[in-house]
C-alpha cells in the first residue's frame, strides 16, 4: 500500500514530521544526552522467616542544578499488602525526614535501610527531591519511586513428628 499526500509518499515526511513534533515538545539533542539530576534505587532487599532480619534500603541521589544553592530529599517507606490495590505511606525510624545536603556539595546521596518489614508485602521508597536557590525559593522539585522489594510470606514450618513409644503389654 503506497500513502501519498498532494503526490509525495507519506514515508519521506515521517522524518521531518518526527523532528517538527520534538521540537514543539521541547526536546533537542543536547537535552536528550544530559542524564538526569536525580535517581531513584533499590539497593538491597534481604528476605527472611524472622522480621528482624528483613530489610530494604533505598538509594536517592542528586546534583546541582542551575540556579540552585542547595539540595535535599525526603525518602518516605510506602507498603502494598497482596490484595491491596495500590501503596500506603508507613512510619518508620528514620524515614519521612528532610536531608539536606551541604552547601557547595555538586553530587548528593543518602542511603536508608529500613528493617524489621512486615510479611507477605511489597515494599518501594518515594523519594522527594528539592533544589532550593540562594534565598531558599525552590527552583526545581521531582519525585522519583524506587523498584519494589518484595517480602514473601514466610515459609510455614514443617512440623516435626514427635515421637512416639508404643505401649507394649506386659507380659
Amino acid at each position: 500500500m503506497d500513502f501519498t499526500i498532494h503526490g509525495r509518499r507519506l514515508l519521506r515526511l515521517l522524518p521531518a514530521l518526527g523532528c517538527g513534533l520534538s521540537l514543539l515538545w521541547g526536546a533537542s539533542p543536547a537535552r536528550a544526552l544530559t542524564p538526569p539530576p536525580d535517581s531513584a534505587t533499590l539497593v538491597q532487599c534481604l528476605t527472611s522467616g524472622e522480621p528482624a532480619e528483613r530489610s530494604a534500603t533505598f538509594a536517592g541521589e542528586m546534583t546541582m542544578v542551575p540556579g540552585a544553592a542547595r539540595m535535599s530529599m525526603r525518602i518516605e517507606l510506602l507498603e502494598r499488602a497482596p490484595g491491596e490495590a495500590g501503596y500506603h505511606p508507613v512510619l518508620a525510624p528514620g524515614v519521612d525526614v528532610w536531608r539536606t545536603a551541604d552547601p557547595g556539595v555538586r553530587s548528593y546521596r543518602h542511603l536508608e535501610q529500613v528493617t524489621n518489614l512486615a510479611a507477605p508485602a511489597y515494599y518501594r521508597a518515594l523519594i522527594t527531591f528539592r533544589w532550593s536557590g540562594p534565598h531558599g525559593r525552590v527552583v526545581r522539585r521531582d519525585e522519583l519511586r524506587t523498584p519494589r522489594c518484595a517480602q514473601p510470606a514466610p515459609a510455614t514450618p514443617t512440623p516435626t513428628p514427635t515421637p512416639t513409644t508404643a505401649a507394649s503389654p506386659l507380659e
